[in-house]
């Protein structure tokens, strides 16, 4: 497991999944606010769910969040896009509604990072985040991330275009405690 302050991300376990499903994915308005495609219901026990962990995708490495005082399952989190060639990958995370506000969403970019730099050797990482998600613009800010640009009106979400922000991370800027 790889631990934070607050927060440990260790392997997505089968009975997580049911858990993130109904929490995360079956929210038709937060789902569609994390997605890059339509919200559509996943039937329990699905194979085609968004948390079902394919151990052969090299590209995408998901976690399950965990507290650490007591491992209570929090949320999700993963590192996708891992592009090895140019060493750079996309960071991805959701907190179950119950574990909001509590600042696991800071230390769960700050524990990707870590894996990203020192445990995959990349030297960029990127976020990208509705540029009314306060939280995650916070937490990426928190731990380094720099705001290089916004992708005007290209996200479609629940009947509106809405803006995206690009963040960006590079390992010489990065500093493992900025988030302090």
């Amino acid at each position: 497991m790889l631990k934070g302050s607050k927060v440990g991300l260790r392997a997505r376990h089968e009975d997580d999944i049911p858990i993130l499903q109904t929490e995360l994915a079956d929210d038709v308005v937060n789902a569609s606010r994390a997605q890059s495609r339509p919200w559509r219901p996943i039937m329990p026990g699905s194979k085609d769910s968004q948390f079902v962990v394919d151990d052969k995708e090299q590209g995408h490495v998901p976690f399950s969040v965990v507290e650490l005082d007591g491992g209570t399952l929090v949320g999700a989190a993963t590192l996708w896009g891992i592009d090895t060639h140019h060493r750079s990958a996309h960071i991805g995370l959701g907190l179950l509604p119950s574990a909001r506000g509590k600042g696991y969403g800071t230390d769960v970019v700050a524990v990707l990072c870590h894996y990203g730099f020192v445990v995959r050797g990349l030297q960029r990482l990127q976020i990208e985040t509705l540029s009314d998600n306060a939280a995650m613009l916070h937490s990426a800010e928190r731990n380094g991330f720099v705001r290089e640009g916004v992708l005007r009106r290209s996200t479609w979400v629940m009947g509106e275009f809405l803006d995206e922000v690009l963040l960006g991370l590079l390992v010489q800027d990065w500093k493992p405690d900025s988030k302090a």
